[in-house]
């Protein structure tokens, strides 16, 4: 019921961004249309000006909204990364992961662990698609790890969860809550899961990773031309924002 919530606004924003930018286009229009010089790079300039309001406004609120990386040298050593799934698919005919961008959450756990800043990887995630519900990502994550020298005894997973919610409450049935651990996801997930893990009493500070923010550019190129990805980095924002506020009303103790 939250997804669907969820989903609903997220849709219909994506359709208030795209009402806003036909109103952009139609502005634009009449206002170029009254000086017959400029007519002939009218699409250009209705371009680029969609685009900087998209890109811009985009930057301004994603810079609010995620929580600044953290400075590696800074860390203290934690019992455990809890690593939040998501980021990874696996093909069985091949036998091989295609890894999403989110992939920098397995990365860094693999890099805090070797240099010791975690005792343990704590892979979180079941499966939150409902078809091929079999498939387990926590489980095939960890052969990965072992395959790629992490100790079998260092690897810990909870396959049941298939949202964030249910990671942090099935995470908090395996581990010790009177120990402290670093939280491992993608710099605009955090808050939302955060929150989850502060509700269910496991004491976590934040490792965000894939943020959007390193990203950003300032070359003409980047700005100029339009860009499709601004709606689907919009959509990702934005199902975030509404998914924590859907469990601020919903969650019960």
């Amino acid at each position: 019921n939250n997804v669907c919530l969820s989903s609903t606004s997220i849709n219909t924003f994506k359709w208030f961004l795209f009402m806003v930018d036909l109103n952009s286009y139609s502005f634009l229009e009449m206002f170029l249309n009254r000086i017959p010089p400029l007519c002939f790079i009218k699409p250009g300039l209705i371009l680029i000006c969609s685009n900087l309001s998209d890109i811009i406004f985009y930057k301004k609120i994603v810079k609010c909204w995620e929580i600044p990386q953290t400075n590696f040298n800074s860390l203290k050593k934690y019992e455990a990364g809890i690593v939040l799934g998501g980021f990874s698919e696996y093909d069985y005919i091949t036998k091989r992961h295609n890894f999403k961008k989110e992939a920098d959450r397995l990365i860094y756990s693999i890099n805090l662990y070797n240099n010791k800043k975690i005792k343990k990887i704590f892979i979180s995630g079941g499966n939150g698609s409902l078809i091929n519900t079999d498939y387990k990502e926590s489980e095939t994550i960890k052969e990965f790890l072992i395959q790629h020298g992490i100790s079998k005894s260092d690897i810990i997973i909870e396959s049941k969860s298939r949202n964030t919610k249910e990671n942090a409450v099935e995470t908090s049935k395996i581990i010790d809550l009177k120990k402290r651990y670093l939280l491992i996801t993608s710099a605009t997930h955090m808050k939302r899961a955060l929150f989850c893990f502060n509700k269910v009493n496991i004491d976590v500070d934040p490792f965000p990773v894939d943020n959007s923010m390193s990203r950003a550019s300032k070359n003409i190129e980047y700005l100029i031309l339009p860009r499709a990805r601004t709606f689907e980095l919009w959509e990702e924002l934005i199902h975030e924002i509404v998914g924590l506020y859907v469990y601020k009303i919903t969650w019960k103790n």
